[in-house]
């Protein structure tokens, strides 16, 4: 009875702390999970702010709020099956997630399971920036052979999967390419990033995990990352290979300028579903339209 009480107390707080609490995807391998220094909060819901009108120095891995300088525990990693998927829990809070109090947390949703909407039609809470599902414009996660969060760069963070109609459902599986190579000894680094097609302020996520890709014996490298550019019904436009995720509505460092629409995940800037196959340095590219 007692587990029960602290339970919904925990579930209570994070309805009241989260109101206007954005997403974030959650795993063991995940920087900020316990909250800042030495708390352990089981409320926590930082990882979930967005990211506007900040500096480079501010934006770049949520360090305006310290999640930079929280990395997970030693060993614990987010794993990346070369060929297979792994799965997320997309969630407004930790307490909406197997992390928190509640180990056994199965819902839905990453927050309320009724959803809550707007005036004008849009998801309200948790805020995911869409009416449903099918409008929801795609997630994806980027990699960097960089085992030091300080030595990761746009160029070599690369873009690895794509997930479209996301962010929605609490679990998310994401596909690895089958090639992708070994870490390095102590890990890699890697991004889970998001641009709302809309219902809000504009703005972007990228927040970061400690990774590390299993079964693979690949030798091939990843190229450089590009910048993604606007191709909307124009693939032969769009980036190809390896590209960087969407650095946008920042006060600088972007690399998306002047575009017609949001810049979001999905083929408007040349990401297409699953595991992205062409971004080695001898991948042909010749043979892909976008």
């Amino acid at each position: 009875m007692f587990l029960k009480i602290v339970l919904i107390s925990a579930l209570l707080c994070a309805l009241i702390y989260a109101v206007n609490a954005h997403m974030a995807a959650w795993s063991k391998g995940m920087y900020c999970m316990k909250g800042r220094g030495n708390e352990d909060n089981m409320n926590n819901n930082l990882p979930v702010n967005p990211l506007v009108d900040l500096t480079k120095k501010d934006w770049w891995f949520q360090h305006f709020q310290g999640c930079d300088k929280e990395p997970p525990p030693d060993g614990d990693y987010l794993e990346l099956p070369a060929g297979g998927s792994f799965t997320v829990e997309i969630a407004t809070n930790r307490a909406f997630t197997t992390f928190g109090h509640n180990k056994n947390f199965d819902g839905y949703f990453g927050g309320p399971q009724e959803l809550e909407y707007t005036s004008g039609g849009c998801v309200s809470y948790p805020n995911l920036h869409t009416p449903n599902q099918t409008a929801a414009p795609g997630t994806v996660f980027a990699i960097s052979y960089q085992n030091s969060i300080d030595k990761v760069t746009p160029e070599n963070l690369v873009v690895f999967t794509v997930r479209k109609k996301t962010p929605w459902q609490r679990l998310t599986s994401y596909d690895v390419p089958k090639d992708l190579p070994p870490c390095p000894a102590g890990g890699c680094t890697c991004a889970w990033g998001w641009v709302p097609m809309g219902c809000g302020q504009p703005n972007m996520y990228m927040q970061g995990h400690k990774c590390i890709v299993t079964g693979s014996v690949s030798t091939r490298k990843l190229a450089v990352a590009k910048p993604p550019v606007y191709c909307e019904n124009n693939p032969s436009r769009c980036t190809k290979g390896a590209k960087q995720m969407i650095f946008h509505f920042q006060k600088d460092g972007n690399n998306v300028f002047n575009i017609p629409k949001m810049p979001t995940y999905n083929q408007v800037m040349g990401f297409f579903e699953g595991a992205q196959n062409d971004i080695f340095e001898d991948s042909d590219l010749a043979s892909n339209i976008g």
